[in-house]
């Protein structure tokens, strides 16, 4: 599979390598890579080579949540075409949460807004001693819509509200306190350790893997379609709102916004 923002690599020992590849802009979720990451999990729910994936992000940082020239496409589409957008935001965190496939993060530098959603949809977090998290969305007068199902479920209600409305950033620790991360190492250990979590699944059966994973999925918090639709919803409302407008414009012209 050839990607213009993915690198996919495999040893062929059925562990698979997924390399976010948008070093330049700190691997923010442009409409492209969004496709990309859509298409690559379909593909992988029906690859019965995959045994494992690796999610990791090229450069210094693991991902820098949304793109900001894709989200200040929104503020100026009509209803429609912000529905349309935050569908396919919405559809790719879907897609990576239900492929049978264990999906496995290796974080470094830091994971911000939709890098966080992208920390919870993965089974295994693994996070260097050195990572920053942050759910920056609010700063942005946005809030984290698509992603938030996602965050509840892996880290709880409470856990979530400790973190989803101030944007502060917080440490690796911390992520580990919250139950987003499963193990802190130090960033030179990181790639050694997400395979270390990996190397199991080699050794059991692929089908059972991927069916003990979708019963996992339906034992804890549901993420229906109606949910989805909610969090789709709340994300083209707040694109449509003056906060939203002033955020990501102060943003770009590299001033405080109103609020600060």
């Amino acid at each position: 599979m050839a990607y213009e923002t993915l690198h996919i690599a495999s040893d062929g020992s059925g562990v698979m390598v997924l390399t976010l590849n948008r070093p330049e802009k700190r691997n923010a979720l442009s409409a492209t890579m969004i496709a990309e990451l859509t298409d690559f999990a379909i593909e992988m729910a029906k690859n019965p080579t995959a045994r494992a994936i690796i999610l990791r992000g090229e450069g210094s940082v693991f991902c820098a949540g949304g793109d900001l020239g894709w989200m200040h496409d929104q503020i100026k589409a009509d209803r429609a075409t912000r529905i349309v957008e935050a569908r396919k935001l919405a559809m790719m965190f879907n897609a990576l949460n239900e492929m049978p496939v264990p999906l496995i993060a290796e974080i470094h530098g830091a994971a911000m807004g939709g890098g966080v959603g992208l920390a919870c949809v993965c089974d295994v977090v693994i996070a260097a001693d050195t990572a920053t998290f942050g759910l920056t969305e609010t700063r942005l007068g946005l809030i984290p819509a698509t992603i938030g199902p996602y965050v509840v479920a892996r880290l709880g209600e409470g856990a979530a509200r400790r973190v989803f409305m101030s944007a502060r950033r917080f440490d690796a620790a911390e992520a580990r306190a919250l139950g987003l991360v499963a193990d802190v190492v130090p960033e030179a250990e990181l790639s050694a350790r997400a395979m270390q979590e990996a190397a199991p699944y080699l050794k059991v059966a692929p089908r059972a893997v991927g069916a003990a994973k979708a019963m996992a999925r339906k034992l804890g918090a549901p993420i229906t379609t109606e949910i989805i639709d909610a969090s789709i919803e709340a994300l083209a409302d707040t694109w449509e709102g003056d906060e939203a407008a002033e955020g990501i414009a102060a943003f770009l012209e590299k001033r405080a916004p109103l609020w600060d």
